[in-house]
């Protein structure tokens, strides 16, 4: 096991289980992210990296999969290769692992987002998991007044599972967590052909994601989320969103994306998104005014300086002991 230090926590490299997850404090929701709905109105050019409270919001982001098979332009992680599932017992030592390492005993929120490497929907193990260990497993080690699992999915097409899935993930954010849970989708843009070269075809279309949307039930709690990383060259069209998505249920989360090897390799235009509200405007702005609540959320340099990014640390340590 190597920890890799960030600015904002730790990364977990753990060759021999082929695991890497992350844990990290936040800057706080005025400081990085924009949200009329909210209150928080301030424009964000450029983040200003500050030390974090866990003891405020504390970020677990574990690996659901060792590596990832959806293969996307934009990320790193393929490049680690895919070797299976995560098991609940190793989803639980990621977490404890996590916990153990810090001497903060108490926080607001404890957030656990499986959104590091790998696609959570294609493992049942994480229903599992969120359902039945998650809240005790925390409990061993901290008191947190909230605990709130996020799953982040791409929607693979090759998963013939992913309706259910959703569906149980749906009934454990509503029934089980009483509404302190997530989905997020991943849609990225309006035009189906654009998402087809940012997941290389693996991703369901838009109208097969709009059908799967209006099977979900409504969200106790907050809405569930359409995340879109985006460039400057993102196609969003507030119309098209809302012919496919009803703003009742669905939030827009606007992210940029990542400065990875691939992303730049692949021709994604990474260069401006962190210091120039522009770059959002653009895209906030049309879904706001047709009713929309937006979440606009800016990472600091120093987040991609630290290979914040799905895999990259493991993929260095390789490389490190094959040299």
């Amino acid at each position: 096991m190597k920890i890799v230090n960030t600015h904002t926590g730790k990364i977990y490299v753990d060759t021999d289980h082929r695991l890497e997850f992350l844990t990290v404090g936040d800057y706080g929701k005025e400081n990085n992210i924009k949200a009329d709905f909210l209150g928080l109105h301030k424009e964000i050019n450029g983040v200003q990296h500050k030390t974090v409270d866990l003891t405020q919001k504390w970020v677990a982001t574990i690996s659901t999969q060792k590596g990832c098979p959806m293969n996307c332009k934009f990320c790193d992680c393929p490049k680690y290769g895919f070797y299976g599932n995560a098991s609940v017992a190793e989803m639980a030592y990621e977490i404890e692992t996590i916990l153990k390492n810090e001497t903060v005993k108490n926080t607001d929120r404890f957030n656990v987002h499986f959104a590091r490497m790998g696609e959570p929907t294609f493992n049942p193990n994480v229903l599992a998991f969120a359902r039945d260990n998650l809240r005790k497993l925390v409990a061993k080690y901290i008191e947190a007044k909230t605990i709130h699992p996020v799953v982040s999915t791409m929607l693979p097409k090759a998963n013939s599972h992913l309706t259910q899935f959703v569906l149980d993930w749906c009934n454990i954010k509503n029934i089980d967590y009483r509404g302190e849970a997530g989905l997020q989708f991943s849609i990225n843009s309006t035009d189906d052909a654009q998402r087809d070269y940012q997941f290389n075809n693996r991703s369901l279309s838009l109208a097969e994601i709009s059908a799967l949307a209006k099977m979900l039930p409504h969200p106790v709690g907050r809405k569930y989320t359409l995340n879109f990383a985006v460039t400057k060259d993102t196609v969003l069209d507030a119309a098209r969103l809302t012919e496919l998505f009803d703003p009742n249920m669905f939030i827009v989360k606007i992210t940029p994306i990542h400065e990875t090897n691939s992303a730049v390799k692949n021709g994604f235009d990474v260069t401006t998104s962190y210091d120039d509200y522009d770059v959002y405007r653009q895209f906030e702005q049309p879904l706001v005014k047709m009713g929309w609540d937006v979440i606009v959320f800016v990472p600091s340099h120093e987040e991609d300086s630290d290979r914040i990014t799905c895999g990259n640390a493991l993929i260095a340590e390789i490389n490190q002991k094959t040299r």
